[in-house]
């Protein structure tokens, strides 16, 4: 069951077909990346993780707010979810919108760093809760 949950499930994203986005007021802008590492897979909406390095931080994304970071599997060690939040929770990093709904009822957010540092995740959205995340 470890080995299922731990490496099972997940795939690597070739950088080939990396293609990240952020929401900002004017619209969808396409990031410059460079660097970039990433898993996902299709038993669960949530489990992708994505780690990259940004040519230019863009000046008006959209903030996300309660992002919260999912842990991965210990052998995706570019993405440090623990470290991740408290960078959120500090200032150090700021939580924004990737894409609304990239599936039913998940978000993809970013923590974003000053230095270009850009880290990414699926994360359930609180959009519609009185119909339920599992409708």
């Amino acid at each position: 069951m470890w080995y299922a949950q731990e490496y099972g499930f997940y795939d690597e994203i070739d950088p080939a077909d990396a293609t990240l986005s952020l929401q900002t007021a004017a619209g969808p802008l396409a990031l410059d990346i460079a660097g970039f590492q990433g898993i996902d897979a299709g038993s669960s909406p949530i489990r992708w993780r994505a780690c990259a390095q940004l040519a230019e931080v863009p000046g008006d994304p959209i903030p996300y707010p309660d992002a919260t970071p999912l842990i991965g599997p210990r052998w995706f060690s570019c993405f440090d979810a623990v470290q991740i939040g408290a960078d959120l929770e500090s200032g150090a990093a700021t939580a924004v919108l990737g894409q609304s709904d990239i599936r039913p009822d998940v978000d993809r957010v970013f923590a974003l760093y000053p230095d270009g540092r850009i880290f990414g995740w699926h994360q359930f959205n609180e959009k519609n809760p009185e119909r339920g995340v599992m409708d």
